[in-house]
């Protein structure tokens, strides 16, 4: 069997390393470490597993941190400085990093449309710049299992506000493979297949592929 000419990939309607980009936002200690609505170790890997898909793909990657600056927070967690630290971040104060002009001109630079955007917390550094998005024009699309609020029920309502508000909930294996599309596309299998096992999606399944 064969797989059909591949579509136009930067205008597929699903997401493709052609048509996205990658926004990351406040995945500091003060942050992670209040995250209540599932445990942390798992949101870890899962942040770490999304950004090292976004460099295996060649996305746009905007990060964003909050208060380094001025010293009342700390830089991100150390798993996502060795992953990111070829990337600038982009400091602010502001809450909603829409509010922020470097960040959102760092977003517009990119030229995509389609956003696959992470960040804590969901209830308010998520939920604020993906609404502003939305309104503007752009497609978010939010990797659920890889972000956080201080509860579960601020974590559910702020996925159910975007969502009304016509944003799209994914989760970390729905992107890999999405991002991934055929096997056909050889140069990155062996990367799916690692992000697939660090992020613990490989239990019990024996995977083979040829190299050549």
């Amino acid at each position: 069997m064969a797989s059909e000419p591949i579509r136009d990939p930067s205008k597929d309607h699903l997401l493709t390393p052609q048509n996205s980009a990658f926004i990351i936002i406040d995945y500091q200690p003060v942050q992670v470490n209040s995250i209540a609505s599932m445990d942390r170790q798992l949101l870890v890997n899962n942040i770490v597993g999304t950004s090292k898909a976004a460099i295996a793909y060649g996305l746009p990657i905007v990060h964003s941190t909050v208060n380094v600056k001025t010293g009342l927070n700390k830089p991100p967690i150390s798993q996502l400085r060795k992953v990111l630290d070829k990337y600038p971040t982009y400091d602010r104060t502001t809450i909603n990093s829409w509010e922020d002009v470097e960040f959102r001109k760092a977003v517009e630079a990119t030229g995509r449309k389609k956003l696959i955007m992470t960040a804590l917390w969901t209830e308010a550094c998520l939920t604020f710049p993906a609404l502003d998005a939305l309104k503007e024009g752009y497609e978010v699309y939010v990797v659920a299992d890889a972000v956080g609020g201080t509860s579960v029920a601020a974590h559910e309502m702020a996925l159910r506000r975007i969502e009304q508000a016509g944003g799209k909930m994914i989760s970390v294996t729905q992107l890999f493979c999405e991002l991934q599309r055929d096997w056909q596309r050889k140069d990155t299998v062996p990367a799916f297949i690692n992000l697939f096992i660090e992020t613990g999606g490989t239990a019990g399944l024996q995977f083979s592929y040829d190299k050549d």
